[in-house]
């Protein structure tokens, strides 16, 4: 039995289906979306290829960074791992250690130990004191009153000097036993002190360094005071909210995220202290200032133990690699952002 369609022939002799349609009807819509396919592919393969070119063009601008970034970040890193399992003096060949160099970290390097705490201690007193004192002037900035601008630059200075080799020197001179501050206080009738030779006050001395510092955070929290809407105030005042109502209510709380943004910035920042107390106290006295980057460079360029200090260093990574994982999962219950969902 024959199952084909079956086909007539119109008026004008043209080959006709069971549906009414001629085949050269069918042949020319075949053709038309044919063409249109072909259309597609080769508009796909031009996007594709534009999208390559521009890629290409991307990656030529930013190769200067992509090289630097290889140079001297990836591979240092990879070679600094490498030397922390390895015993090197920089002056002779290497060995193969293991975990020898963390072992005697952990067990038998007081001064390692002393460095950690010295290192946490000053960061638990610098970190806050310079965030409270960043968010306090930049409250006070937070004004539309004439010459704001230039009082804004003029604060911001101490950050851009404050690790400096000079300010370090002048800031040692100050606190020396013949320094202005000793002046100071025997005009007071106070004892001269010993400030950067008494363990209790020598960290004091690289707290207030620190202090001074506050710039970078202050222009931070400045702008994100600025975008706080002014709206939200001026409701509070009609509600007859108070200065102190509205800064725990509105002022705090939309300030959160600047304020975890600079807790971690400065958090970093305080562990890799260097600068200021290699030339101020030199991890002096009782090694009360002997930080864990100082720690690490005597290791490094004063004993030549490359291999122990490429491991000190590795260590100092994990550990603000902890503090900041533990700070980002902590924040959830104390960081407002405007786009969550209550």
């Amino acid at each position: 039995m024959d199952h084909t369609d079956p086909v007539t022939t119109d008026l004008a002799g043209r080959r006709v289906d069971a549906a009414g349609e001629t085949t050269a009807a069918r042949v020319t819509d075949g053709t038309r979306l044919a063409g249109r396919a072909r259309r597609r592919d080769r508009a796909r393969e031009d996007g594709a290829s534009a999208g390559r070119r521009n890629d290409l063009a991307g990656y030529l601008f930013i190769s200067p960074w992509l090289v630097g970034f290889f140079l001297f970040g990836l591979i240092p890193m990879g070679i600094s791992l490498f030397l922390a399992f390895t015993d090197y003096d920089i002056l002779g060949d290497w060995s193969w250690i293991g975990l020898d160099n963390f072992e005697r970290m952990f067990t038998r390097d007081i001064r390692f130990r002393s460095s950690v705490i010295a290192t946490f201690r000053y960061v638990a007193l610098s970190v806050p004191l310079r965030l409270l004192f960043a968010l306090a002037i930049a409250m006070l900035l937070n004004t539309r009153r004439r010459g704001v601008y230039w009082y804004r630059a003029a604060y911001y200075i101490p950050s851009v000097l404050g690790a400096s080799v000079a300010v370090a020197i002048m800031w040692r001179q100050l606190f020396g036993s013949q320094g202005v501050i000793n002046a100071v206080t025997a005009m007071l009738g106070l004892p001269r002190t010993s400030w950067l030779g008494n363990p209790d006050t020598a960290i004091w001395t690289l707290v207030i360094l620190a202090l001074w510092q506050f710039g970078s955070p202050m222009l931070i929290f400045l702008a994100g005071l600025r975008q706080i809407p002014r709206e939200l105030y001026e409701a509070s005042e009609i509600d007859g909210a108070s200065y102190w109502s509205q800064f725990l209510r509105i002022t705090l709380p939309l300030l959160t995220p600047i304020i975890f943004f600079n807790l971690i910035m400065q958090t970093i920042s305080g562990f890799k202290v260097f600068t200021q107390a290699f030339l101020i106290t030199g991890g002096a006295p009782l090694d009360t200032t002997l930080f864990y980057s100082l720690y690490l460079y005597q290791r490094a360029f004063e004993s030549f133990q490359m291999g122990y200090a490429a491991a000190v260093a590795w260590v100092l990574l994990a550990i603000i690699a902890v503090l900041t994982f533990f700070s980002f999962r902590l924040s959830s219950y104390w960081v407002f952002y405007e786009t969550d969902v209550k």
